[in-house]
């Protein structure tokens, strides 16, 4: 590769504020990079903070072994710098402080971020891709170990990829440490399937309401499915309902969370309409998981975090030393709102009531003998992957119009939040079968990839043989991991939008390009036409 092109963050005049770098995720500013402040709300001094806390684990790596506990402060350490999760400048400089206690005085702690953010052009784009997939990573294996599942192999890759960031150079090793960083997220993805499926059961296919019933009420959002089984205890005869919100949705078909009745509902749509959704809302709102904004006035006032979630001035819900978490807060909250005192009929982007879900692995593998049987019939001509994360921008709408306009002969696969735009929609059925899918959470990304496998396995073909297209959205770090992992297992031709990362160099690119066919999306009629023509 050539590695003679340099990225240059020029000097600060005195008037302007501290300057930042911060390119992570797909909102950067102008496409290229956020410098006076974060599109997502990240001032520059938060954002020193998030480079100092990477820097901080990198020293770490080189002095301390990748025991139990390591790796659990590492992990946690690298899952609160992702976009939309911990704004809380103080907490981060206290985590900080804590990865830096585990090294001798004595040792030389002197990495600077700087020399990744300044280096060439490719070789800072490939440490992007590790750093940033290390760090989707992390917040898969973080929900795996609160469930009690952990992996070795895991634990010892966030300290190697972090030692091979600060002292390797050369482009072709940074290239194979990414592909390793796309492996070991598919035994992250792995292992996270296996501790929600043993812990809460297989999601089994669940209409869920977006109406709201009368009465006090709790709004769940993020992705943790821990965090909302402990609140449905908590909140167990207490006469408060619960609502999902988000990323949770699919926790609606585990049978474990569902056999709760006052789960009731699913309330609004994606994470980057919270500041519209949740304007004047009575009711309080719990963050589980990444994805918060920071709060409008006309609703700061309800919103709770806990877990790895903290925003200055709200209350944070945290644990205590057996593992239990006091919500009493945010219940005394929901019960002094006191809900809303008529039904609300809210609905989908769309204008759907309902929201089906629940189409896990375990489902559709159920029924992959009717999925073979259409396709040898010629009932089901294709299979998409419409899937990935939401986000503002307006070429967003592609994925709604690239649903509404794949054939009646087609299935549509879909996972994450990016199926907010289409998900209340009723496309048919395809020999008694529905021809949208949700698969889940991002966190649930192993379940396509299980069943893209098992049917070309049925087929005795590759994946990439199979009628099968992947067409992604992506926003942030989770995004990014995945994609390792698909580059990892081989997968070719995805498309990706609504822009590529800006993080990835044209030479890097043209690797992608050639090796993979990764390109970006166009319109849904052109890209409809190249797939299926």
């Amino acid at each position: 590769m050539n590695t003679n092109a340099r990225i240059e963050i020029k000097p600060t005049d005195q008037a302007e504020a501290p300057r930042m770098f911060c390119n992570q995720c797909e909102q950067t500013t102008k496409g290229v990079c956020c410098v006076k402040i974060g599109t997502c709300g990240k001032d520059p001094a938060l954002a020193a903070r998030q480079d100092e806390i990477v820097a901080a684990l990198i020293d770490a790596s080189r002095y301390v072994g990748h025991s139990s506990d390591n790796a659990k402060l590492f992990e946690k350490a690298l899952f609160a710098t992702l976009t939309n999760v911990n704004f809380d400048c103080e907490k981060i400089r206290s985590l900080t402080e804590e990865v830096r206690s585990l090294v001798n005085e004595a040792a030389e702690l002197r990495f600077d971020m700087q020399s990744v953010w300044t280096a060439d052009d490719d070789i800072r784009s490939l440490k992007s891709l590790i750093l940033f997939g290390l760090k989707g990573v992390a917040a898969y294996a973080y929900h795996a170990r609160i469930l009690g599942y952990t992996n070795d192999e895991i634990d010892a890759f966030y300290f190697k990829a972090l030692r091979a960031i600060a002292s390797l150079s050369d482009a072709e090793s940074l290239l194979q440490l990414v592909m390793e960083t796309g492996r070991i997220n598919f035994v992250t993805m792995a292992l996270l399937d296996r501790a929600n499926t043993e812990t809460y059961g297989h999601p089994t296919p669940t209409a869920v309401t977006t109406e709201v019933e009368p009465g006090p009420f709790i709004v769940v959002t993020g992705h943790d499915l821990h965090d909302l089984a402990l609140l449905l205890e908590a909140t167990k005869d207490k006469g408060v309902n619960i609502y999902t919100h988000g990323e949770m949705l699919p926790c609606h078909a585990y049978p474990e969370l569902k056999k709760y009745p006052h789960l009731k509902g699913h309330f609004g749509t994606a994470w980057q309409n919270q500041q519209k959704e949740f304007k004047n809302l009575p009711a309080p709102v719990l963050f589980t998981t990444n994805c918060i904004m920071p709060p409008k006035a006309s609703y700061e006032d309800r919103v709770f975090t806990t877990s790895v979630v903290e925003y200055p001035g709200m209350m944070h819900i945290g644990t205590d030393a057996d593992g239990r978490k006091d919500f009493t807060p945010v219940i005394e909250k929901a019960i002094a709102l006191g809900g809303f005192t008529e039904k609300q009929h809210l609905t989908g982007a769309n204008g759907g009531s309902t929201m089906l879900t629940g189409f896990g692995h375990n489902t559709v593998l159920g029924v992959a003998d009717k999925v073979v049987d259409a396709v040898k019939s010629g009932a089901l001509k294709h299979i998409f992957l419409v899937g990935g994360c939401d986000g503002a921008k307006s070429g967003r709408s592609y994925y709604a119009e690239f649903v509404k306009a794949t054939p009646k002969d087609t299935l549509v696969l879909t996972l994450a939040c990016g199926k907010f735009r289409f998900n209340d929609l009723d496309i048919g059925e395809i020999g008694g079968l529905p021809r949208l899918i949700d698969m889940g959470q991002c966190n649930d990304a192993y379940s396509a990839i299980k069943v893209a496998v098992a049917l070309a396995d049925v087929f005795k073909c590759s994946v990439n043989d199979l009628p099968l297209s992947l067409v992604l959205s992506w926003y942030e770090q989770k995004a990014v991991s995945i994609l390792l992992t698909l580059l990892y297992l081989g997968i070719r031709d995805i498309r990706i939008g609504p822009s590529l990362p800006a993080f990835v160099s044209p030479n890097v690119l043209k690797v992608l390009v050639e090796n993979y066919g990764v390109k970006p999306i166009t319109t849904p009629e052109a890209d409809l036409k190249a797939i299926l023509g």
